[in-house]
């Protein structure tokens, strides 16, 4: 018996949940989802929520009911709420600005890094004042586009292990190491 995929999705005010030809399009304030979900799996609207009902109790069908009853759920809240991804900017010199549309990054190369958005993302910086620390603000409504466009970010300069600095998720913890000690000298 799958735990997740029997749970309801409450849907909130104002979105609608729709199924045709494999496709699933969910409806809301902030926008509109398609994604193609498993054929076998059935769903149920009724009331203000959504049920995911599986066909039969085979291993291949109690994986796909609690799936296909989570991306359901992230798109009903994407459409509904929107998801938001938070970088850190660390280190002296690094900082990063809009150009536009457009994520532009001074971190540490010899040259700027720009960044185009995703279609459906869109970015904000701003800078803590206690800290002098820059804040890119990653935002959109699909789970997976916000959270590879955030990768893609973090991956241009990888907090490293010594001194911390490079780009890292808000509220991750990066193990440090010690570096080298000046214990003993050459030649002995």
């Amino acid at each position: 018996m799958s735990r997740i995929g029997n749970q309801p999705i409450a849907l909130p005010k104002g979105v609608e949940v729709s199924r045709n030809n494999g496709q699933i399009r969910v409806k809301g304030p902030k926008g509109t989802l398609e994604r193609a979900l498993p054929q076998e799996m059935q769903i149920v609207v009724e009331d203000a929520r959504v049920l995911v009902q599986r066909p039969t109790d085979s291993k291949e069908h109690r994986a796909l009911h609690g799936l296909t009853r989570t991306l359901l759920a992230n798109m009903v809240r994407g459409v509904s709420e929107g998801y938001m991804k938070e970088l850190e900017v660390h280190g002296i010199g690094y900082r990063a600005q809009m150009q536009g549309k457009n994520l532009y990054m001074q971190v540490g190369h010899s040259h700027g890094v720009e960044v185009i958005p995703r279609p459906g993302v869109e970015f904000e910086v701003g800078q803590e004042t206690n800290t002098r620390l820059f804040v890119i603000k990653v935002k959109g409504i699909d789970k997976e586009v916000v959270g590879q466009q955030a990768a893609e970010i973090r991956a241009v300069r990888k907090p490293e292990p010594y001194k911390g600095k490079g780009l890292r998720y808000r509220g991750e913890q990066i193990r440090r190491k010690a570096g080298k000690s000046a214990k003993g000298g050459k030649g002995k």
